[in-house]
Order: C-alpha cells, then sequence, then structure tokens
C-alpha cells in the first residue's frame, strides 16, 4: 500500500512540475527569487493546475510517511521524473528513445535495489527538543550555500544550484512532515506546543520559490533533475541521523544500497538530459528582461 501511495505522489509531483515549469519559464529573469515570481505566477492558470497537482502529491506523500519511514518513501519519489517525461512525451507526441529507457530501468531499477537491499525499518521520534534536529539547521545552510553560489555563476549553472537547494528543503520538509505526524499519534495539543508544524510552512515555501526561480532560468531538463536528486539523498540522510532509521549494513547490503543510488541519481541525470523535457525552450524566445533565447 505504501508504494502504491507513494507512487501516485510521484505521478501527481511530476505532472505538477511539467505545468509550473511551463508556466514560469516565460516569466522574466529579473524575478529569480524574487516574492514576485509567485505574485505573477498566481494569475496563471497552468501554474495554479501543476501548484494543485504538486500540493496532491504531496499530500498522499504526506499520507505515504504516516505508515512509512522516510528511507522508504523518499526513494520512490524519485520516479516524479518520469512521470514528468512521460507527459512531455504525451504532449510532444514523440517515441521514447534508448536512452529515455535507460533511464527509465535505472531509476525505477535503482530504487528497488536500494529498498531490497536496504530494507529501510525501525525509526522513532527524537522529540521536538532532540539535539538530533540541529541536523536540520546544517540542511538549511547548506541550502542557502548552494542558493549563494548560484548567484555567481551562469544562468544554467545557477539553475542547477537553485534546484538543488529546493530538493534539499524538499528533503527535509518530508522529514519535518514525518516527525509532525509522529508526534500528531501523542494528541493535537503535543503537535501544537511543537516547533515543526510551523517551521514546515516555511520550509516549504522557501522551496517552492527556489523551485519556481530555477524553472524560471533554465527548461526542465536542465532544473529537475537536481531536484529530484536532491530530496531523497537529503531525506535518507535526516531518516537514519534524526529518527534513527536503520539500514542493513552487511557488505553485501550495503553494496546495493550504494549501486541503488548510484543508479538512481544516474538515470535522474539521464533523463533529465532528454529532448523531451527541453521542448519548453522553443518559442520562448520572445520572454521579456532577456536576449539569450
Amino acid at each position: 500500500m505504501t508504494i502504491a501511495v507513494s507512487l501516485a505522489a510521484a505521478c501527481l509531483l511530476g505532472l505538477g512540475f511539467v505545468a509550473q515549469q511551463h508556466a514560469a519559464y516565460r516569466e522574466p529573469l529579473g524575478e529569480i527569487l524574487h516574492v514576485r515570481l509567485l505574485a505573477h505566477l498566481i494569475r496563471s492558470p497552468l501554474w495554479l493546475l501543476g501548484i494543485g497537482l504538486m500540493l496532491g502529491g504531496q499530500i498522499l506523500g504526506a499520507v505515504a510517511l504516516s505508515g512509512a519511514d522516510v528511507t522508504k518513501v523518499t526513494p520512490l519519489l524519485t520516479m516524479n521524473l518520469l512521470f514528468a517525461l512521460a507527459a512531455a512525451h504525451v504532449i510532444y507526441q514523440e517515441h521514447l528513445g534508448r536512452s529515455e529507457w535507460l533511464g527509465a530501468v535505472l531509476v525505477s531499477g535503482g530504487a528497488a535495489l536500494f529498498l531490497a537491499a536496504g530494507r529501510p525499518h525501525g525509526g522513532r521520534s527524537p522529540g521536538p527538543g532532540s539535539a538530533h534536529w540541529l541536523t536540520a539547521i546544517l540542511v538549511v545552510a547548506v541550502a542557502g550555500g548552494l542558493v549563494l553560489a548560484g548567484l555567481r555563476c551562469s544562468l544554467q549553472a545557477k539553475a542547477i544550484l537553485l534546484a538543488a537547494a529546493a530538493g534539499t528543503l524538499y528533503g527535509l520538509q518530508d522529514v519535518l512532515t514525518r516527525g509532525s505526524l509522529l508526534t500528531l499519534r501523542q494528541g493535537t495539543a503535543a503537535l501544537l506546543q511543537s516547533w515543526q508544524p510551523y517551521v514546515l510552512p516555511c520550509v516549504a515555501a522557501a522551496g517552492l520559490l527556489l523551485t519556481q526561480s530555477a524553472f524560471d532560468a533554465a527548461p526542465l531538463r536542465v532544473s529537475l533533475p537536481a531536484i529530484t536528486a536532491a530530496e531523497p539523498i537529503v531525506g535518507i540522510v535526516l531518516g537514519v541521523v534524526i529518527f534513527a532509521e536503520r539500514l542493513r549494513v552487511s557488505p553485501e547490503a550495503l553494496t546495493g544500497e550504494v549501486a541503488g543510488l548510484i543508479a538512481m541519481v544516474a538515470g535522474i541525470v539521464i533523463l533529465g538530459r532528454s529532448p523531451f523535457l527541453a521542448k519548453s525552450e522553443q518559442g520562448a524566445s520572445g520572454r521579456p528582461g532577456t536576449g539569450r533565447r
């Protein structure tokens, strides 16, 4: 059941990303990292549809996290790039090539291999005052460092770094969601007295702005892979550090886990280079605030 819900969440996320990027990529480059970018996008029906799909995916992701560990759910959410690719395939009516099939096999096979080898299990709420949550501050600092580095880079490098920062925050968002749900089991009063549910929307909003800025800076094939790769890696690390979620650590299991993660990242990169995800570049030469397309 957890696998089915996680895949449904990945589907909605992938479709939502495609719709959001089509809308965001036509906004002026000067709006990158500015709140006015969101203010303009909110008037786009296509972008609102994308946000609705993404919210639906996040809700399903929260349902999956309510009954499973972060290390089990986040690898499955990497499938959102597969659904984004399928949506682009339907829109542009082109056949999938060998690279797309290879990327699909690597992403899905890598996720399956990681779960089969690691068999994530255990996990408990460390409590809102636990020192384990200090790791979340480090994650925010890493995301901030990626943003600062992106400000000094070329446009495509900026898109990748902003997308990686967004994926980092989405991984933290998954962990905060899991923490809030575990605290809720102790009662509504316990949840209201903890800090996670108040920080969660702030992290989500920052991740949303970074995502739209990355989508504004470069086409989906450049921006989405970094988001998709960063989220599960951060989610897995935080799940182990904060919730004490356990993975098998035998030599055979570790080999399978590492191989699965490498396969997922490689597949994400291959799929991200798909020409289907680059179609939004066409017809964008008239974007305001740029003469580079």
